[in-house]
């Protein structure tokens, strides 16, 4: 617009809108400033496509474009404010939230859910800030997850997997949203209980730096929303002291990350040393290979005696290194010289070094000595059906629960299979017993399973999927374990999919916001769980006295005997109270307009004596009635019940106490009903009979 484009840039520089300009690319400035020629000097336009889209579209801001001016106008709908497109806190509020809701949409389809750290912590941080300008537009009801799901309509085309993962996206929003809006509400009630008011030179009040940090912290209150909470309420931030916490925990943190690095350095030194170990576990169960370091407590050691403990690197290995969800392997290596080093786990602590963990058996081990080095095979086998066995579930999972239900996490071993899955409610009996169906017909087609190593863009291509958060090369392990089922894996598997025998969940439920954890069985661990159950069961049988099938049957008529038995013991009860209130009403003593009784009964608990004691009063209406049981044995009940006309003069809680008293006791409650207890029987009736002091004064 001609005219537009004379009247700027306005007085203070702003208005014109940068679309291109020129970065030269050419050396790489190291910390301490040298300059490095780059290999291949380039060009940067940083003409990306909001700016295109800006040029194309006569607008002066990525607001205003098609990509998020309709998820900024839903911004000003929710908030019954109007949108100027200005750099007014309104408008920068609503682009805000635009903006953030597209990020979040596309995280939560990546996989990335709102946690603690990492990615994750980002995604939360994000989602807060969105949730934060909302509320400063006055928004009161949730709405991050309306503006992510247009981000949903209005990108999924381009980018399916928005499409797929809607049910997620809306979930995973809504509850991070109302997971905050706590946040805010316990903050605010911290910040309005705070005591300990600081005052700046100014005479203006400051919340300690330790609260602030405390809200920060512990609670994800974000520093500029108590600022401007401060800005409302007349009170700032002790940015100092705030700072002050905030180094300290820097260098707690780091403390603990150089301790992990001075651990891990040793690691590095070997492997400059001796190389990376080659990996023939894939195919092989035992191998050759020659021992090239041995660390004992963390450093390098030329022998290993008997008994001792320590960390065995070899140049060849079949033992897995905990990776990937699978735990690593066991076994024993025994070498040329007689040593034989038990194998107690193997972990990868730096990437190409294979790293045995256990004790020496028979001594001593010694570095360069050749080896055979066998993984335990029984173990091996059960790791294999579960980790196999994960990959069916995956399918399972997200067949019956939709696309969204993606892997989170697992963890195999020998023993147990682990899966965690986005989700946010619990599995219908139906939905297990779906999955648990789909997994064990792959099981029993017995598909031969079949592993390729290839370049990522050929497993995308095949239709491989992977966890979001495992890191890949440039080449990947794909594994078919059945024909719907591809996945990337770099664990180990079995060969066909009847190996598994078969598969059982054991359990289902919530773990985290969004995520929940499915521990399962396979092969003979689920027979062991069988067999643990028929034990079970039979025991139950030879309690009931019925054989192990029909328990349930068994359990219903027991069940029915004891509401039965409950019934018959409410009405004696009830008969007992009723028969025996007309004799006691006549042991009352009228003290003018009200009446006063003080009883020792022989009552079982404090509910009849509670039911006991209102039937009392309300025949002596108006009336102050204390009854005293030592029924229970080695305790002393006491109630009292007073007609609420009476409450004022003589409240039940005082009296009851005081009657408790001379029974070594205390108690209290209403006006009207109170309670007690004691030990010393033998002053049972002179505690009860002081109703009659009390009532009289």
């Amino acid at each position: 617009d001609p005219k537009k484009m004379s009247e700027e840039p306005a007085a203070d520089g702003t208005g014109w809108m940068e679309i291109w300009n020129h970065v030269f690319m050419q050396f790489e400035r190291a910390a301490d400033g040298t300059l490095t020629p780059l290999p291949a000097p380039s060009i940067d336009t940083g003409m990306g496509l909001e700016r295109v889209s800006c040029a194309v579209q006569h607008v002066r801001s990525n607001y205003d474009t098609d990509l998020l001016r309709p998820i900024v106008q839903l911004a000003s709908e929710i908030a019954g404010k109007p949108y100027g497109g200005t750099l007014a806190p309104d408008d920068v509020s609503m682009r805000v939230i635009a903006d953030h809701a597209r990020a979040t949409a596309f995280l939560i389809s990546e996989g990335v859910f709102p946690d603690r750290e990492g990615r994750p912590y980002v995604l939360r941080r994000v989602m807060r800030r969105a949730i934060r300008h909302g509320h400063r537009l006055g928004i009161n009801e949730l709405f991050l997850h309306r503006a992510a799901l247009l981000v949903v309509d209005l990108m999924g085309d381009t980018y399916p997997e928005l499409f797929e993962r809607r049910a997620l996206i809306e979930d995973i929003t809504k509850q991070e949203e109302e997971r905050f809006r706590r946040t805010l509400d316990r903050g605010l009630n911290i910040i309005a209980e705070n005591q300990k008011w600081e005052v700046a030179s100014a005479g203006q009040k400051l919340l300690p730096g330790a609260t602030a940090f405390k809200l920060y912290d512990t609670y994800g209150f974000p520093l500029d929303l108590q600022q401007v909470i401060g800005d409302e309420q007349g009170f700032a931030i002790d940015q100092a002291g705030f700072e002050r916490e905030m180094e300290v925990a820097r260098e707690r943190s780091a403390g603990s990350k150089l301790a992990d690095k001075g651990v891990d350095r040793v690691y590095h030194q070997v492997l400059e040393k001796v190389g990376k170990t080659s990996f023939v576990g894939y195919d092989e169960e035992s191998s050759p290979g020659k021992v090239v370091a041995l660390l004992r407590g963390g450093a390098l050691v030329e022998t290993l005696g008997t008994g001792e403990e320590g960390e065995l690197i070899s140049t060849t290995t079949p033992f897995y290194g905990e990776s990937g969800g699978q735990v690593g392997d066991k076994g024993t290596i025994a070498t040329s010289d007689g040593g034989v080093f038990v194998v107690d786990d193997t972990v990868k602590p730096v990437d190409g070094l294979f790293v045995h963990r256990g004790r020496v058996q028979q001594g001593p081990v010694k570095v360069d000595s050749e080896a055979q080095l066998s993984v335990d095979p029984a173990l091996r086998a059960a790791t294999r059906r579960n980790h196999s066995a994960t990959h069916l579930l995956h399918l399972g999972l997200r067949t019956v629960l939709g696309e969204q239900a993606m892997q989170k996490g697992s963890l195999v071993g020998p023993d147990r299979l682990r899966f965690d899955y986005a989700g946010t409610r619990p599995m219908t009996s139906g939905e297990i017993e779906h999955v648990e169906n789909m997994v064990n017909e792959r099981v029993l087609a017995n598909y031969k399973a079949t592993t390729h190593v290839l370049p990522m863009a050929e497993a995308k291509a095949r239709g491989a999927i992977g966890i979001f958060e495992e890191k890949y090369g440039a080449e990947v392990r794909m594994l078919t374990i059945a024909p719907d089922s591809i996945e990337l894996c770099g664990g180990t598997h079995v060969s066909r999919s009847g190996d598994i025998g078969v598969f059982k969940i054991l359990s289902e439920g919530g773990l985290a916001a969004g995520v929940r954890r499915i521990e399962a069985a396979t092969g003979l661990n689920v027979l062991a769980h069988m067999r643990k159950l028929e034990a079970e069961l039979s025991s139950a049988g030879d309690k009931l006295k019925s054989a192990p099938l029909h328990v349930s049957e068994a359990v219903d008529r027991a069940l029915a005997t004891q509401r039965q038995l409950k019934r018959e013991l409410d009405q004696l009860k009830q008969q007992l109270l009723s028969g025996g209130s007309a004799d006691l009403t006549s042991k009352a003593k009228d003290l003018g307009e009200l009446r006063v009784l003080g009883a020792v009964v022989d009552l079982p608990d404090q509910d009849a004596m509670r039911t006991y004691a209102d039937q009392l009063k309300d025949k002596l209406q108006p009336a102050v009635v204390v009854l005293g049981s030592a029924a229970q044995k080695g305790k002393v009940s006491i109630v009292c019940a007073v007609s609420k006309e009476l409450t004022k003069r003589f409240p039940a809680g005082n009296i009851v106490k005081q009657c408790a008293a001379l029974v070594g006791g205390s108690g209290g409650g209403r006006p009207d009903f109170a309670m007690a207890g004691g030990t010393q029987a033998d002053k049972l009736q002179e505690a009860v009979d002081l109703v009659y002091t009390l009532v009289s004064v």
